[in-house]
């Protein structure tokens, strides 16, 4: 894997990942996204299904909470994760946790970590951990890590814990993938963690820089307990650490407002969790970014957003399931409202996916109230391409100058 920017413009990085692949001929644009998946597989989606997406990014997503209560079918299967799930010319990059899935804290010890399946929590030595990692196969994988000073209470001296079992875990994992046959051309991703203690960030960033890991996860920004602030100096503080030859992976953020001001400090990957959930609260996302529109379609666009676009402080959500996994963000509409019963046009206007061009906002609102199982494969599919397209604006943005003009259209909402 190496990375080759072709710019640098206030903090934000554009560039291409190339030498991706078990042969090597696969590609990553930066900024960019990963393919988020559970269980190997596309929410809602087959893979016929997922082929009809545009700009789907080159490297996938897998979990290893979703993977772990199949480590002993994996085993038996011996040809690795990739070819098992039917995608067996991927890029795989397999994460510790499922990002649209947080786990309970206080199951972290010096000797384990602990991830969650559908059985429940199964905790996991470096051994374990590794054994699981060579028989799934990945591309990438994160390595072990203590994520648990997201909670805004925190003390400096079980965040400074944190920084010393993660990199002791990272020191583990790398030697035993120099021994192990399967793991080897395989990158490891050192974990960086801190918590919201600026000195720790820049700790453990400097001696995960030093292991020979082949990129960086920036974990422990997801979440609301800091303020956007305090979170773009640490996350600032820790990119000036690292290396610019390497890519810099965040979990936890999928916001495109917050994806925005990331580029900015200096990551280059996010996951694509946030277009699942949008779809599993009955929502499409429907923010603006094409920026590079003639004047006379932005005001088509725009007013044709302003006419059918629920207000954002509505919160007239028919929903009945008291786990509602995250409140609705002002960057999407609630379909399941009543006021699309009658609203035939597209979900977006100008939008290319096929639900757009095929289905109506009034449709997909009959398919919710009838808690009918198409309605998440159209959300999803609109949801996927309306993202990945978001990410494409960027890089165009960035290539030709527009940034700002991009940040005036996402954060209009």
């Amino acid at each position: 894997m190496k990375l080759d920017l072709s710019k640098v413009v206030s903090g934000c990085r554009l560039g291409v990942l190339t030498n991706l692949g078990k042969n090597g001929d696969k590609t990553l644009e930066v900024p960019g996204c990963l393919l988020y998946t559970r269980c190997g597989s596309a929410p809602h989606l087959t893979h016929e299904t997922l082929e009809t997406i545009e700009k789907i990014p080159a490297v996938t997503q897998l979990t290893l909470s979703t993977l772990a209560e199949y480590h002993e079918v994996l085993e038996e299967y011996k040809e690795g994760a990739g070819k098992f799930i039917g995608m067996p010319d991927s890029v795989l990059y397999c994460s510790l946790q499922d990002p649209a899935a947080p786990c309970p804290p206080g199951f972290i010890t010096n000797k384990t970590v602990s991830v969650w399946g559908s059985g429940g929590r199964m905790e996991m030595t470096a051994s374990k951990f590794m054994a699981l990692q060579a028989v799934v196969r990945p591309d990438w994988f994160q390595s072990m890590a203590d994520g648990e000073t997201v909670q805004e209470d925190t003390s400096k001296k079980r965040v400074r814990k944190s920084v010393d079992r993660t990199l002791a875990f990272l020191d583990e994992c790398l030697q035993m993938q120099q021994k192990s046959q399967d793991l080897q051309g395989v990158e490891v991703l050192g974990v960086v963690e801190g918590g919201d203690i600026l000195e720790e960030r820049t700790r453990s960033a400097k001696e995960t820089a030093k292991r020979p890991v082949g990129g960086f996860v920036l974990d422990g920004f997801q979440g609301d307990a800091m303020t956007r602030e305090l979170r773009l100096k640490l996350i600032s503080s820790v990119t000036a650490e690292l290396p610019d030859d390497k890519p810099r992976l965040i979990q936890g953020i999928g916001r495109p407002d917050e994806v925005l001001d990331c580029v900015e400090a200096g990551v280059d990957l996010f996951e694509s969790f946030f277009p699942y959930q949008v779809t599993e609260r009955g929502c499409a996302l429907s923010f603006r970014f094409r920026y590079q529109l003639d004047p006379e379609t932005q005001v088509l666009e725009r007013n044709g957003a302003q006419v059918n676009e629920e207000p954002r402080a509505e919160k007239d959500c028919d929903v009945s399931d008291k786990e509602e996994k995250e409140p609705m963000t002002p960057f999407e509409m609630d379909l399941k409202s009543k006021r699309y019963r009658e609203d035939f046009g597209p979900l977006v206007q100008g939008c290319s996916c096929y639900c757009c061009r095929n289905h109506t906002r009034a449709y997909v609102h009959h398919l919710l109230l009838t808690n009918e199982l198409l309605s998440g494969v159209l959300l999803m599919i609109h949801n996927f391409q309306h993202y990945f397209g978001f990410f494409h604006s960027l890089r165009q943005a960035l290539q030709e100058g527009h940034l700002e003009k991009l940040k005036a259209l996402v954060n209009d909402v």
